[in-house]
């Protein structure tokens, strides 16, 4: 348990304290962001923002999981604080869709191109890391047999029968998109997806350690033997969370409103392939849709949006993602912010409270 708040602490610390060096380095570099001369007219203030400040989370989230190993085990040599294949999958896929996004970020400053890397070419980065994480989840099975992902559909377990290796892909690589695009649609005002971000890796770090708790493998010892949860690493992904919430709690200080940094697609797709992965790997994938409730609303409203537009030629919203149509109807950036903000919480609450009936009704 330990781990896990070394874990938050050396993540919130690094990137309190890392983000600022960034800023600097990427000030001096000319690296600002491009904003779309079709956006509401309040954000050309935010022209020339430091962006791709992902960088500074993921290299903190990164440093905080081994850190926080290396300390739990300096301070007792027995504990077990090995890295697990499931913590460095969710990793893993983190950092290469921090990647994608990185090159898409650089694309836009460099060429001065406010689309960034083509669509084709995004797209199959996003494919390729997507496709190799769930094809890895599929192994590595411990002595229980449990893989870090399971072939079956899962919603506060897993349920049903096992729709197979390759459906199972195509089901994973549609959650990374999905929560990868979702994030980076949400981040579209200071603070918004980051806020939101912390929430939801607050609410698996506290799955992370109910599973481990109410772990299948300690069986012998539970009260409540039928809710068991068969999960391989529950423990470490609860350390990858912590991480992920303390990295994102220390970036929001200077991504806040006014923002000195944007996360950028280095970090949106970082962070939705984090989310994907966190539920993939504890068998919560069906929740993460109302854990992550902010994100399915505001990627809806895109969907609705187009949609509309393309049946009837109307459209719904003032502008979409969401958040902007608020901002039309004359709401200020931070009331739309600390409401979505809300909204999210209700969602998280919500979630968990399903989660926890879940396994009180067996």
């Amino acid at each position: 348990m330990k781990q896990i708040l070394f874990a938050g602490v050396i993540g919130l610390f690094l990137t309190l304290v890392g983000t600022p060096l960034l800023i600097k380095l990427l000030a001096r570099k000319g690296y600002g962001q491009y904003i779309r001369d079709d956006g509401p007219r309040t954000h050309g203030s935010k022209r020339g923002t430091p962006t791709m400040g992902g960088i500074a989370f993921i290299l903190a989230t990164i440093v905080a999981y081994f850190g926080a190993k290396l300390i739990t085990v300096s301070l007792d040599p027995e504990a077990d604080a090995s890295p697990t294949f499931s913590g460095l999958l969710v990793l893993g896929l983190m950092a290469g869709m921090g990647l994608v996004g990185f090159l898409d970020d650089y694309i836009k400053i460099v060429k001065r191109r406010s689309l960034g890397l083509r669509a084709k070419a995004k797209m199959a980065g996003q494919l390729i890391v997507g496709v190799a994480f769930a094809v890895l989840s599929l192994q590595f099975a411990d002595n229980r047999g449990n893989t870090p992902a399971s072939t079956k559909l899962s919603f506060v377990q897993d349920f049903g029968w096992s729709i197979g290796p390759v459906l199972f892909v195509i089901w994973a690589l549609f959650m990374i998109l999905a929560m990868s695009n979702g994030v980076n649609l949400t981040d579209g005002l200071d603070g918004l997806a980051t806020g939101a971000s912390v929430l939801v890796f607050g609410a698996y770090t506290f799955i992370g350690v109910w599973q481990f708790q109410e772990s299948c493998a300690n069986a012998e010892t539970l009260i409540n033997k039928a809710a068991c949860y068969e999960v391989r690493d529950p423990l470490d992904l609860a350390v990858v969370a912590s991480a992920l919430m303390g990295a994102c709690l220390g970036f929001l200080w200077w991504n806040t409103s006014p923002a000195k940094i944007f996360m950028g697609d280095t970090g949106s797709l970082a962070l939705g392939g984090a989310l994907a992965g966190l539920a993939i790997c504890s068998r919560t994938e069906l929740l993460l849709a109302l854990l992550g409730g902010l994100f399915v609303l505001i990627t809806m409203s895109v969907v609705i949006q187009v949609g509309s537009f393309r049946l009837t030629g109307k459209r719904v919203f003032r502008m979409a993602p969401l958040q902007h149509h608020f901002e039309l109807k004359g709401w200020s950036e931070v009331l739309v912010v600390v409401r979505f903000w809300i909204i999210q919480g209700i969602c998280v609450i919500v979630g968990l409270g399903i989660f926890y009936a879940g396994w009180a009704a067996k």
